[in-house]
């Protein structure tokens, strides 16, 4: 009976989902290849100094983040760097509370022509800065105190480093779509620190950004990307294309960053820019949503349904691989994370609308297509 239901209905098409299943699991696999989390040389009971702080300027962008920045600016203002925090804008209580807890704050000014406005906030303080090196966080980051001490030895010679954060997400079903969302970044282009195959597979996350400030700075900055909502990937091709060295590394040892809340918070608000459909030419986006479709979202509803083969049941496996792996990436645990395959389908779906009509709105903006 079981092997009746496994018998794949169609060759052919049973062939295209395997190769399709074959492609995810090579990316994940280069997970075995992947550099240790910056921040794990640093002994977590040991008080860090590896870093001059005069050399390091701390930039926020901000739009209307008085619930948030206070804590952000905290953990980073005792390390002694100066912490710059952009205003892009707000109408709370930002500016205040960023300047209570000891930050430097800059108004980002009118916002120019083309531009995002959290790229313009960037290259706002990017040319603010002084120092040789500026890390860019977001202001619901959480940095621990091993956090910039790791991070300037993360970039080392490079001109850009960037990295994922452990999610605090306290709700569990926000969780749960939150850790299906991860997933299908990781069936795409792989886990993190491990270096891209090519310019267009080069991978990055705005919420850590880690700047050879000079570097970035000649190669055009922002500006480069003045008009993207996405400005951390297109800010990576651009410096990867230009032949600059630039890393996606994994720094959930050393910061945090708040989840976006309940599960429809958080499908709105990552789903926006999960496509990334700006950065993303249109074969490599068929490409991925083959691969999410078939390899991720399917399988067990194929399964459910009375439909799978043995194709179904190896994806299925593979998903189940990609759940335990990532559990790292979560501060907080439990049955949301090992349910998190019951959100990939609408995950998907979502994502694929996205790609098909971008969301170009974002902070109580509208912006025109790039």
């Amino acid at each position: 009976m079981c092997t009746v239901i496994l018998r794949p209905r169609s060759l052919p098409g049973a062939a295209l989902r395997a190769a399709l299943v074959a492609v995810a699991a090579a990316r994940i696999a280069r997970g075995a290849r992947r550099s240790p989390p910056i921040g794990t040389e640093i002994p977590k009971d040991v008080e860090p100094s590896s870093f001059d702080p005069a050399q390091v300027t701390v930039v926020i962008p901000a739009r209307d983040e008085a619930a948030r920045i206070g804590p952000c600016v905290r953990a980073l203002v005792p390390t002694g760097v100066r912490v710059f925090v952009v205003d892009d804008g707000s109408t709370d209580a930002t500016r205040a509370i960023a300047e209570d807890a000891g930050a430097t704050v800059r108004d980002a000014g009118a916002l120019p022509p083309g531009w995002a406005g959290k790229a313009h906030a960037l290259q706002v303080g990017l040319e603010a800065a002084e120092t040789a090196v500026v890390v860019a966080v977001d202001a619901d980051t959480r940095p621990g105190p091993r956090f910039l001490p790791a991070a300037v030895r993360s970039l080392g010679s490079r001109t850009l480093v960037t990295a994922g954060a452990r999610v605090d997400a306290p709700d569990p079903l926000g969780r749960l779509v939150h850790a299906s969302m991860l997933a299908t970044l990781v069936y795409r282009f792989g886990p993190p620190g491990v270096a891209a195959r090519s310019v267009e597979r080069t991978m990055a996350n705005g919420q850590c950004m880690v700047m050879d400030r000079r570097a970035v700075l000649e190669a055009g900055g922002f500006t480069a990307v003045a008009g993207s909502l996405t400005e951390d990937v297109a800010l990576a091709r651009h410096l990867a294309r230009a032949g600059h060295a630039v890393a996606f590394d994994d720094a959930t040892d050393v910061i945090d960053v708040e989840g976006y809340g309940s599960a429809r918070d958080t499908l709105d608000g990552w789903g926006r820019s999960l496509a990334l459909r700006e950065v993303t030419t249109a074969p490599w986006m068929v490409a991925d949503l083959a691969v999410l479709w078939s390899a991720f979202a399917l399988p067990p509803v194929r399964l459910a349904t009375g439909r799978g083969d043995v194709v179904d049941v190896v994806a299925l496996g593979l998903r189940a691989g990609v759940a335990v792996v990532t559990t790292g990436a979560f501060r907080e645990r439990g049955w949301s994370l090992a349910l998190a395959p019951l959100a990939d389908l609408p995950v998907v779906a979502a994502l694929t609308r996205g790609a098909m009509r971008p969301d170009r709105s974002w902070k109580g903006r509208d912006y025109e297509r790039v």
